[in-house]
């Protein structure tokens, strides 16, 4: 993989510009988060404008998305907030509309483009869920801290890649940093978190390489995470972070040179 390690940057700091993601995607306009140059992977946000339509059709990649705000209709099922799916790459999607807008974060294995639609491996697609109908689960890490579950929202039966929702307490934090052997992908839905690298609010995103300390982490209001690993199967070490937790560290971002620009603080007024 040869994505840049991005820790972290606030989404609301990055233009929406006009995109129609190969042809995959007309009239929309997107926030690139961070693309491989190699493959061509990308994870952005989409913004969908009111009365946008798009005939049935398959991509030659996966993709991977979670509704943010609004709403889209695809091939009958209605997908409101929180609604999430992982279309392997041929999935023959239905006709799709967005009557009153709509936001959603978007994730593609290469770079998007039209593919014809063949059978697809059940165990890897996930057509609609609603996460609000997702249970929680805990005691995922025997050393990871009380007051805090997860939404499981897919698992990739080969790869082990998974992707779900986490869930924190307020007045919740840890003492342990973090390390993975999987990149680790995240995007701040709701809450803050204080960490090393200051403090996320909402729109917060990272993509962070495999093997580097992270944390700890802690929460006043309490907090709503989408995680993705990649790589393989996602195993946790907790280790002496380099520093302790602390509230209220300052912005401390790990950013290509090309985003140093955009390590600003956020519009508040502006929820992506």
């Amino acid at each position: 993989m040869t994505r840049p390690w991005i820790e972290f940057l606030q989404a609301q700091t990055l233009p929406w510009r006009a995109d129609d993601l190969g042809g995959t995607r007309p009239g929309i306009e997107t926030k690139v988060l961070s693309r491989d140059d190699e493959t061509g992977a990308l994870s952005l946000l989409a913004r969908y404008p009111a009365g946008w339509t798009l005939p049935a059709g398959a991509l030659a990649c996966d993709e991977e998305f979670l509704v943010l705000e609004g709403a889209l209709d695809i091939d009958g099922v209605h997908y409101g907030p929180f609604s999430y799916a992982h279309w392997p790459a041929g999935y023959g999607a239905g006709a799709r509309t967005c009557a009153e807008g709509a936001v959603v974060l978007s994730f593609f294995s290469t770079s998007p483009a039209p593919g014809a639609a063949f059978a697809v491996d059940p165990e890897r697609l996930i057509n609609h869920v609603d996460a609000f109908a997702v249970t929680y689960t805990g005691n995922f890490h025997p050393e990871f801290p009380a007051g805090a579950g997860r939404k499981l929202l897919f698992v990739d039966p080969y790869s082990g890649d998974t992707s779900w929702l986490l869930g924190t307490l307020p007045m919740r934090w840890a003492e342990r940093a973090e390390v993975h052997p999987v990149v680790e992908e995240m995007f701040l839905l709701a809450g803050e978190s204080h960490g090393n690298r200051g403090v996320m609010k909402p729109g917060a995103y990272f993509w962070r390489p495999p093997h580097i300390p992270h944390g700890p982490y802690g929460t006043i209001t309490g907090n709503l995470y989408f995680f993705r690993t990649k790589g393989g199967k996602l195993v946790t070490d907790y280790v002496d972070g380099e520093k302790g937790f602390a509230w209220n560290r300052p912005y401390d971002p790990a950013l290509p040179e090309a985003m140093k620009s955009h390590a600003a603080p956020i519009d508040t007024a502006a929820r992506w």
